[in-house]
């Protein structure tokens, strides 16, 4: 699909520099730009809906770990003592 963007005049030449720098079109840059802001917002709006999700779970159950628990258990992540999840309580 074709389409068309205005960009004013110091925009296009950043663009038109950094191909230049980067041995790409600006086309390229341009493109990736746009595709790394898009997987960014889409990241982004999961990692709100699972927290709202999780807030509504929580709200619903009142299961949950504490944030030391969780540090207890991520500081053990890499090494042999490697634990798993612990189990959520109320």
């Amino acid at each position: 699909m074709a389409t068309s963007l205005k960009i004013d005049d110091a925009l296009k030449g950043r663009v038109q520099h950094l191909a230049s720098q980067r041995r790409r079109s600006a086309h390229w840059i341009m493109l990736e730009a746009i595709q790394q802001y898009v997987e960014r917002e889409e990241a982004r709006e999961r990692f709100k809906q699972e927290a709202l999700a999780s807030w509504v779970a929580y709200q619903e159950t009142g299961q949950h770990l504490t944030g030391p628990e969780v540090r207890t258990w991520l500081n053990t992540w890499g090494t042999e003592d490697e634990t798993t999840v612990p189990a959520c309580h109320t």
